[in-house]
């Protein structure tokens, strides 16, 4: 497979040419520093709110590879959209250390009340069902794999674990981390007892996965307002995992980007290199490439939306207990009629009986390190 050097420094792109027909390597690379990475994973704040400070910090966190066609991609001056949404009104509250298996990301509405980020935040953010709440668990350039946790009550985002140690994805050139704000859909799940019929495979049982391509890097735990594009259908061992491509109504670029083909308009390379990025990610672990339905290809907007009304549909027979809840919690506070719907005393006791320790683990190097892929395959982690 080529590799995407479109975004990338002469000066890089000959390194790579120079040692593409040699051996796999390994390099160095600080574009977010072990301190940057635990600064931002702690605090309590309003989930589309920045200080001054942490807008600073997500700009250093920017890859120098990338910088400069960002740069001339976002520098357009501010449009003003009919769909521009106000800050999000939702906060989150973090329990347990950092990098600890403790560690939890809470979700509260605006009168400080513990809510679930999967059952109480609806999909939609408007009236006329055209923009859609996405609620961020991992930013961009990160790279630990954060999740909202589906077996946990109130469903706090927390770090995935393998093996006994949190995960963290690796950095595979020319990629840091994950290259958009990546996280779900609430009010959405993925049965794992529907065949899909553009598929042929069964869900994966989570919320359905969300790519914004926007400007700014978000914060864990934020709230976006965000509008369809399309959507890439991964297929996971043997599962679809649908990956739904959008972008916040408040991005600068937002009113030129309203389906598909204006991604590669106006955004040139990033679906090919986000087929690439879900292509490869896996690799330095030891894993074989993954694949897609439709051999790789976007669907557009109108598809899309149609996948997420569907999985919608499948999270009302969750909530409603309709069909088996799969070892998920759907505890919840605003879901009318839902056998599991609780007084808000009782989610509030859930969020104070949450650990606040934990054991913190030394930071993984991969977050330090870059794989360059050389004859199909990656240098080892």
């Amino acid at each position: 497979m080529p590799l995407v050097l479109s975004h990338l420094p002469r000066r890089l792109a000959a390194l790579a040419h120079a040692t593409s027909t040699t051996r796999c390597h390994s390099w160095n690379l600080s574009p977010v520093s072990a301190s940057q990475q635990r600064q931002r994973s702690r605090g309590f704040h309003s989930s589309n709110g920045e200080s001054k400070v942490q807008q600073k910090r997500a700009r250093v966190c920017l890859p120098p590879t990338i910088a400069t066609s960002f740069q001339r991609h976002f520098s357009g001056t501010q449009s003003r959209l009919s769909t521009k949404m106000t800050a999000s009104k939702y906060q989150i509250s973090e329990r347990g250390a950092p990098n600890s298996t403790d560690y939890r990301v809470f979700f509260k509405n605006e009168n400080g009340q513990a809510i679930s980020p999967l059952h109480d935040i609806p999909l939609y953010a408007n009236d006329a069902r055209t923009v859609y709440n996405m609620v961020v668990e991992v930013p961009r350039w990160t790279n630990a794999k954060m999740e909202i946790s589906l077996g946990e009550g109130l469903n706090p985002i927390k770090q995935d674990v393998k093996k006994g140690k949190l995960r963290f994805v690796a950095n595979c050139f020319p990629h840091h981390g994950y290259i958009w704000n990546y996280g779900a859909f609430p009010q959405t799940w993925e049965n794992p007892d529907h065949l899909d019929a553009n598929t042929s495979c069964k869900g994966d049982n989570d919320p359905i996965d969300v790519l914004e391509i926007g400007s700014r890097v978000a914060r864990r735990g934020d709230v976006l307002q965000v509008k369809i594009l399309g959507t890439i259908a991964l297929i996971d061992e043997g599962e679809t995992d649908w990956k739904v491509i959008t972008i916040s109504v408040n991005d600068p670029l937002a009113d030129q980007v309203n389906d598909i083909n204006d991604v590669e308009t106006v955004f040139p390379g990033l679906l090919k290199a986000s087929v690439e990025w879900f292509k490869i990610y896996k690799i330095p672990d030891g894993k074989p490439e993954n694949q897609f339905a439709f051999n790789g290809e976007a669907k557009d907007a109108a598809f899309a939306i149609k996948t997420v009304e569907e999985t919608h549909r499948f999270w009302q027979q969750l909530v409603n207990k309709e069909v088996e809840n799969n070892g998920i919690s759907c505890l919840n506070t605003t879901v009318d009629g839902s056998p599991y719907l609780v007084a808000n005393d009782a989610a509030n006791e859930v969020f104070a009986k949450s650990s606040d320790g934990g054991n913190p683990e030394p930071l993984s190097e991969t977050l330090d390190k870059w794989h360059f892929r050389l004859e199909n395959n990656y240098s080892k982690l």
